[in-house]
């Protein structure tokens, strides 16, 4: 044999094996990881009439009528002299990747099945594949919102160092929610008519289109537990400037509730995994 040939993996059948070693085994399935993630891409834009335009069309509609809304019936204040609709934009942005890759991953496990069913993997590996189209979608969206910025002349300063961090979160506050979603979707299959719902009601309860600044001093605290809240600060402190201001305590509020539902989500994730083949 050629010393530059590769030594192939063994497969060792051992009871509790796969437990002990599930997290290395996520970065040895790497490569199903890129393949899964890929098939998803290629689905989503395969063959659409709109294709990649729907990334784009929806959150300039969505910029449209939040800034409308609030901005021009409600009148409600921006964060300093930012423009509304960047305002709004660079909300939607966090929002919008959150939602996406909750919806995607909700029913990753059901439409997997048939690869579930035959050959052993973390089962992880699905809804975070799925997840990749969401981030896909957000390029997209944050290619619009720099050329809104250009348009409106306003330049982000030092602070859009941080950008990649908030993105970091913005992924990790959605992991908990749908690992916890997609494990109950297999078991319980109308979750998927639940999960439409908690997505447009949290669009209304998270400060998309409006800045967090007009909720009152007394109640920023309860509204930053919503994990979103905190990501969607970021995003403008990160983007806007000194004219939006980072709400430390509201912000640390935010962590703790995503480090929570990120663990309440591995945690249901890895008890349910093993019963996916039976249920799927």
């Amino acid at each position: 044999m050629s010393t530059h040939e590769r030594t192939p993996r063994l497969l060792v059948l051992e009871a509790g094996r796969a437990e002990r070693n599930y997290w290395s085994d996520l970065w040895h399935y790497r490569e199903l990881f890129a393949i899964l993630a890929w098939r998803d891409i290629a689905v989503r834009y395969k063959q659409t009439v709109i294709g990649a335009a729907w990334a784009v069309i929806r959150p300039l509609l969505t910029m449209i009528i939040f800034t409308v809304l609030f901005g021009k019936l409600a009148k409600l204040p921006s964060d300093g002299n930012v423009p509304y609709p960047i305002l709004v934009f660079a909300g939607m942005l966090p929002w919008f990747l959150f939602s996406s890759i909750l919806s995607e991953a909700s029913n990753s496990l059901i439409s997997s099945a048939h690869v579930i069913s035959k050959v052993y993997f973390p089962r992880m590996i699905v809804p975070a594949s799925a997840g990749v189209v969401a981030l896909v979608d957000f390029l997209a969206n944050l290619a619009i919102l720099v050329g809104l910025m250009a348009w409106y002349g306003y330049l982000p300063n030092w602070h859009v160092v941080f950008l990649p961090l908030f993105i970091v979160l913005a992924v990790l506050a959605s992991l908990g929610p749908a690992l916890l979603i997609t494990a109950l979707n297999v078991k319980y299959r109308d979750m998927r008519y639940i999960i439409p719902f908690v997505i447009q009601f949290g669009l209304y309860v998270s400060p998309v289109g409006f800045s967090s600044e007009v909720v009152p001093e007394s109640m920023r605290i309860w509204f930053s537990l919503n994990p979103v809240v905190g990501v969607i600060d970021g995003f403008r402190w990160s983007l806007l400037g000194d004219a939006s201001r980072l709400y430390i305590p509201g912000f640390a509020a935010s962590l703790s509730t995503t480090a929570l539902m990120l663990w309440i989500g591995v945690r249901y994730f890895r008890g349910t995994e093993r019963t996916f083949a039976d249920l799927v």
